[in-house]
């Protein structure tokens, strides 16, 4: 589970989409003040993210199983 988040106030957990992840799977408040620093600090690199979206969701996937 992440840290609070506006609409989320308890946390995204894992395997639920963002509320703020827009259609375009970019971030509806990049750059505002509310935006959580757990969400700053995440760094999209290859090991993360792989080369592609569908092996994006699948590392994210196991990232947040291991970590909650």
């Amino acid at each position: 589970m992440s840290s609070a988040i506006p609409g989320m106030p308890a946390g995204k957990p894992a395997g639920i989409r963002c509320i703020h992840l827009t259609e375009n799977h970019l971030c509806g408040i990049f750059g505002h003040p509310d935006r959580p620093q757990v969400c700053a600090d995440f760094d999209a690199e290859p090991s993360v993210c792989g080369s592609h979206r569908d092996e994006a969701l699948i590392l994210l996937t196991r990232l947040e199983e291991e970590t909650s």
